[in-house]
């Protein structure tokens, strides 16, 4: 069995639902404390042993390109004025030469086509698919939780949580067959079910660990929802030949596609910075009494 060790990041979407604030920033680039919001993401990969990332972009989106790379004037000022700390945080964060790669989607299909147009660099392997807009707060990081599943199961993991069951209607959710602790296997995945309905109450959370036969469908799949290709689609066809289980990681999901959830983000990696947690709380609390 072949280890995971490339992952997709797709980068290509608009950020519609944080405009104004992404009209020229891409969203992946909007800052969460003292860091841009793709930077937790990358880290979280790194920490699961990928080796290599392909962003899928789009037009406007060659910030997160920059910011993967050296910036040499930068460096060369922080260097003259003595900033070495700054510096060496700036390089310990690049990745390293030939480690990420970069393709333009070029049209906006949806993320079953951001998947399919990284598949010549993804090649015959298992892969991993993070969604940008989610960052996941968790003592080992998501996607190293998933990686340990698999490598037990094999197969294709997904990564799920617990959600209250008035809430089912908003996310997909997936139906499982069997459970041992929190890894479940699946049979289904159903896109906002009917409170009442609804198989279980556990989310899809954008992590993804899939077999490489997921290109061969994306290819030749009709559009779905939204007049776009849908990853969902293709994952429930190969569900009929391959094995898919669903892990309930340990963690805290924050979706930064939309302002609540990015503010939460915010609030939550600003209270656990060894810098600057301490004065974070003071500076909510006081917002708090001053806004009563």
């Amino acid at each position: 069995m072949q280890k995971v060790k490339k992952a997709i990041l797709p980068v290509a979407g608009l950020g519609t639902r944080v405009l104004p604030a992404t009209k020229v920033i891409p969203k992946e680039m909007l800052p969460v404390v003292d860091r841009p919001a793709i930077e937790y993401v990358v880290d979280e990969a790194r920490a699961a042993g990928i080796e290599h990332i392909v962003f899928v972009t789009g037009r406007g989106k060659g910030a997160i390109e920059d910011h993967f790379d050296q910036a040499y004037e930068l460096e060369e000022n922080l260097q003259q004025k003595g900033k070495q700390q700054i510096l060496d945080e700036l390089q310990r964060n690049l990745p390293k030469a030939g480690s990420t790669s970069f393709v333009r989607q070029q049209a906006p299909l949806g993320l079953g086509h951001a998947v399919w147009c990284a598949r010549d660099i993804i090649g015959d392997e298992p892969f991993a698919v993070l969604l940008p807009d989610v960052l996941i707060k968790a003592k080992t990081s998501c996607l190293a939780q998933m990686v340990e599943v698999y490598d037990k199961t094999g197969g294709n993991i997904i990564a799920v949580d617990e959600i209250p069951a008035e809430d089912v209607n908003k996310y997909g959710i997936i139906d499982p067959v069997s459970q041992d602790g929190d890894i479940y296997k699946m049979r289904a995945m159903i896109e906002k079910p009917d409170i009442g309905s609804a198989p279980s109450n556990l989310k899809i959370t954008g992590r993804y660990i899939l077999q490489p036969e997921i290109f061969g469908l994306l290819e030749n799949q009709a559009t779905g929802a939204g007049g776009e290709i849908q990853l969902t689609d293709a994952m429930a066809t190969m569900m009929q030949d391959q094995e898919f289980y669903a892990l309930k990681y340990q963690g805290v999901d924050f979706d930064c596609g939309n302002k609540l959830g990015y503010l939460r983000a915010i609030a939550h990696f600003a209270l656990s910075n060894s810098e600057l947690g301490n004065e974070a709380r003071k500076v909510f609390e006081d917002a708090l009494q001053e806004n009563q």
